[in-house]
């Protein structure tokens, strides 16, 4: 069997460093209980499933109730959970075995067991867009007794375990009385639970008294996780100017997405604080490759040529403190990094676009952008976009919904041409889902897949390297997304409020008010 170095290993080298400006605070054990904190997000989750969304605002809820099997430290490495240790890994990577905690309560009194997380992970491979990017490489999962699960695999996968430890698409544990294609209830094993869930109102938790905490001091979302908060209330605030007033008025303790334009009156505030996190992610604009105007290679083509990326960011985050016009998949630092295909960004050429509208006989329909105001920076980047490709000849038309009409609308390809979205870099490239064939881009070239496939395959680090590089030439020669480039990402925090980390996903165990 593969011990933990093999382990980490075969995950792709999650400990990388360089994740600039993006790091977790430990927990103080020694805090005291009590007190109730308003955070504000951008809107309505679309679900309370997390296997059923990749929207980052599903994540960024559903983590203080639902806990997976495996998480991450400080540094990205894969620890566990729910499980009681890291699996035993056979030899040729294709088996995996999974030692689960025992005595773990849910919400309703029941306790987990095997059972329950096989029927977990059966629906996640059914149901989950990141499950269902792996579903074909298992080959069965199974409970070896009422403690431990076993997963058998066709091929090794080497970004396995950060699938399972990943809130977001999320292998979430409930009971496997609650399953079917849609929740019965919200039940997890979380240190929250929920309370209340009135929609575009609020979603309110509160502390699971029976939760079980792991013990290892805290370090990212490993170890533990102290409930010192009564109730955490998330409020939507589709409008980012008034998350910004109510964090700054005190409202909220916890402002998520703000606009740039926000920083010195936060930074000025007796009340608030800006909190910056660098080389957050990046802005995509995700291309329908299933059907209609995008599902032909010359149109993507044009309006990749067509787009001015330093515009259309300086349009969305104004200073460039706040944004890098860089193309790369991901940024200084990270192992991942490289060049290939980059000589197709930042062409702003809209001769050259005609060209290639030509080329794809392009008859006029109209390019349907679907985006959001609740994400700001979004509709910004839409508008200059709108620009440029109008002067390279098409006909654009801006869909301007919420953002959880904008999650729907995505699933369904009669919708829509580009849609509009952003990601934090990923410490895993698999987790991406956009390379994946199910996502709702739809990128299904052979060629792609072939490669993909053996990145996931392999665990020597060099290799995976070198095939992210033949899969980074791909996205600019094929264009199933454009990426715009970097940004850094402002969130507001009430000075009362500590234990917070800075992530791209905040949780508030381990959180504190002072008086």
């Amino acid at each position: 069997m593969v011990q933990r170095r093999t382990v980490l290993g075969l995950m792709g080298g999650l400990a990388i460093a360089g994740v600039s400006g993006v790091s977790f605070a430990a927990g103080d054990a020694t805090g005291k209980k009590g007190g109730t904190i308003t955070v504000a997000i951008i809107g309505e989750p679309p679900t309370l499933d997390p296997m059923l969304s990749t929207a980052d605002v599903v994540s960024t809820v559903t983590q203080h109730f639902f806990d997976t099997l495996y998480t991450f430290d400080s540094h990205w490495n894969v620890v566990p959970l729910l499980a009681s240790d890291m699996p035993k890994i056979s030899d040729d990577g294709k088996t995996y075995v999974i030692p689960l905690r025992q005595g773990i309560k849910f919400h309703d009194g029941s306790t987990m067991t095997a059972d329950d997380v096989v029927a977990c992970l059966q629906r996640w491979t059914k149901l989950a867009t990141r499950g269902k990017g792996v579903a074909a490489k298992i080959d069965s999962i199974t409970a070896t007794d009422d403690h431990t699960v076993t997963i058998a695999m066709n091929t090794p996968y080497s970004p396995m375990m950060s699938l399972l430890a990943f809130s977001n698409s999320a292998c979430m544990i409930t009971p496997k009385s609650n399953l079917g294609d849609q929740l019965t209830a919200i039940i997890g094993t979380g240190p929250y639970k929920l309370a209340d869930h009135k929609p575009d109102q609020y979603i309110q938790v509160v502390r699971f008294d029976d939760y079980q905490s792991r013990t290892e001091p805290s370090d990212g979302s490993f170890g533990q996780r102290n409930q010192y908060l009564d109730e955490i209330r998330f409020v939507p605030v589709p409008d980012t100017n008034t998350r910004v007033e109510g964090v700054i008025s005190g409202q909220f303790a916890f402002a998520d997405s703000l606009s740039n334009e926000a920083y010195d009156r936060l930074a000025k505030s007796d009340v608030s604080m800006p909190v910056l996190l660098n080389s957050f992610g990046w802005p995509v604009f995700a291309m329908n490759t299933k059907k209609g105007l995008m599902s032909k290679l010359e149109i993507r083509q044009a309006v990749e040529a067509a787009l001015a990326p330093e515009d259309m960011l300086t349009a969305a985050f104004g200073d460039k403190k706040f944004f890098t016009v860089d193309g790369p998949m991901y940024p200084e630092g990270w192992a991942w990094r490289n060049d290939a295909g980059v000589e197709l960004y930042n062409q702003a050429n809209p001769e050259k676009a005609a060209g290639l509208l030509k080329q794809g006989n392009y008859d006029g329909s109209p390019l349907r952008i679907l985006t959001s105001h609740q994400y700001e920076f979004h509709y910004q980047m839409a508008v200059v976009a709108q620009a440029y490709l109008q002067q390279a000849g098409f006909k654009v038309e801006l869909d301007v919904v919420d953002w959880a009409t904008l999650t729907q609308r995505r699933a369904n390809p009669d919708l829509w041409d580009i849609y509009i979205s952003h990601s934090p870099f990923l410490p895993e490239p698999a987790l991406n889902s956009t390379y994946d064939a199910n996502s709702p881009v739809g990128w299904n070239d052979p060629d792609k897949n072939k490669v993909l496939d053996q990145f996931t395959t392999v665990s020597d680090q060099k290799q995976r390297q070198a095939l992210f590089a033949q899969l980074q030439k791909m996205v600019f020669e094929q264009v199933p997304f454009y990426k715009v480039g970097d940004f850094n990402a402002l969130l507001g925090q009430s000075k009362k409020l500590s234990g917070v980390p800075q992530t791209p996903w905040p949780f508030f165990w381990n959180a504190q008010v002072s008086a």
